[in-house]
């Protein structure tokens, strides 16, 4: 019997697939997969396309990620390879709509795509179980490489579920696109990106003085001008200067369930610069916030507030049962400034996004739950994955500048391979029949240990 609360979660993380199982079935049908959640939650993806299988961990060509991205057509991209590939600071770039990228249907390792980054600039796409290691790579500092590990680029209608994204020069995970196309305000919102979900992901290690060309740029997230229907569903965001997130003029974004440890200068930002609203009335934004988790770590200012508001338009604000400590725990504040404006916080006595549909926990429980089930595949996670939870629960880790810091590029090695067999997948919503993800192993991966530790504790060599 499981005793201990955090026990169990990392159990419950192993054996039920990513989602949450809670979803009804009569739901499930309605929904891209068991758990999807947000306005983007009903979106098909590619379901009902062509199946494209991924053959190689070539950058390009036949059989390759690239090839099955490009293809037109409903489509959904499932992987007869795992490991890691290698885009040589190119990055992906999704245009064609109605796609599923089923991460999960990789053999251990899973796919890990390094020095790259994702951007999505159409509509109807599911990205779910991959990692984004975007670094650095040696580039001089200021020198011009400056990718988003993912963003959206005017897209809707798009989930990214269960992903791992660190290194980003820019930032971790976004949701961008033009701040005014059209005349009226309901133009403007149709003409960027909305209805976004970010859901179950780990967002981490944005590197700081590195060769983004405007210097010091660690981001978690950037909700651009505009931006609406956006949701941040139990994500974890650790070790980014800012942005954690930031929410851009007339915004509006959902924040349920995350955690955010040890953002430096800003957590959750609002921020409608009146620099870039030359000429244009002012939209006021909204957020909505309800059990999430700020913990502050080494590098958090002190007295850093949970959320900030800067520029000069109105932001209205809901937030209930929100955690928000320094690294001892001790109560930080809720609210601050970083522009003396005439901006207001204005306070809502409701959510100002729906809620319903949501399982939403108490601010105390969220913690323990999400570390257990965040990043691309909490079933079988990789060494930085592992190394960045555990940092974050043991108060530990730092923002960085170069991945050299605290690692490096996972290796490009011979493919594991092993054929996806679709009768052992429900192909609507992507998920194993079985209940079992390729590679899933119980208990769930711990910290790596050397073999002094592993003799100490009478472990096998």
């Amino acid at each position: 019997m499981l005793k201990k609360p955090w026990l169990a979660a990392l159990f419950l993380a192993c054996v039920v697939p990513s989602g949450a199982a809670q979803t009804a079935a009569a739901d499930v049908a309605a929904t891209a997969f068991p758990g999807a959640v947000g306005p983007a939650a009903t979106t098909p993806g590619g379901r009902g396309g062509q199946i494209i299988r991924v053959t190689t961990l070539a950058p390009d060509g036949p059989g390759s990620l690239k090839a099955a991205i490009d293809t037109p057509g409903p489509r959904i991209v499932v992987f007869e390879v795992g490991g890691v590939i290698d885009m040589g600071r190119e990055s992906l770039e999704i245009k064609h709509p109605y796609l599923t990228i089923a991460g999960q249907t990789a053999p251990g390792p899973g796919i890990t795509l390094i020095r790259t980054g994702i951007d999505v600039r159409t509509h109807d796409v599911i990205l779910r179980h991959l990692r984004v290691y975007t670094g650095v790579d040696g580039q001089p500092k200021r020198s011009g490489w400056e990718a988003d590990a993912f963003s959206t680029v005017a897209a809707h209608n798009v989930i990214v579920d269960h992903c791992t994204f660190l290194w980003a020069i820019d930032e971790n995970m976004s949701a961008s696109g033009p701040r005014f196309t059209g005349n009226t305000v309901d133009e403007w919102r149709k003409g960027t990106s909305h209805n976004i979900t970010f859901s179950n992901n780990l967002a981490a290690e944005g590197l700081a003085d590195a060769s983004h060309p405007k210097g010091e740029h660690s981001k978690g997230s950037l909700i651009h001008d505009n931006a609406t229907g956006i949701v941040f569903y139990r994500n974890v965001w650790a070790h980014n200067v800012e942005r954690n997130p930031l929410i851009k003029g007339g915004g509006q974004a959902l924040m349920i369930n995350n955690l955010i440890y040890n953002p430096q200068h800003r957590a959750v930002q609002y921020n409608l610069m009146n620099l870039e609203w030359v000429g244009h009335d002012y939209v006021t934004g909204q957020i909505t916030a309800v059990g999430n988790v700020m913990r502050g770590g080494n590098d958090t200012d002190e007295g850093l507030p949970f959320l900030m508001l800067g520029g000069d338009g109105d932001l209205e604000y809901y937030g209930k049962d929100n955690l928000h400590v320094d690294r001892h725990g001790k109560p930080l504040p809720e609210f601050g400034r970083y522009g003396e404006t005439e901006a207001k916080l204005i306070r809502a006595k409701a959510p100002l996004a729906p809620t319903t549909g949501y399982r939403i926990l108490p601010s105390r429980a969220v913690e323990t739950s999400v570390l257990a089930t965040a990043g691309a595949r909490p079933w079988a996670r990789d060494p930085e994955e592992i190394r960045v939870l555990f940092f974050v629960a043991e108060g530990r880790g730092k923002v960085i500048d170069d991945e050299r810091e605290v690692s490096a590029y996972p290796e490009v090695k011979e493919p594991v391979r092993a054929p996806f067999v679709e009768a052992e997948w429900d192909l609507a919503t992507m998920e194993p029949k079985s209940g079992r993800y390729p590679a899933q192993t119980a208990p769930l991966p711990q910290e790596h240990l050397s073999a002094r530790d592993r003799a100490s504790r009478g472990q096998a060599q």
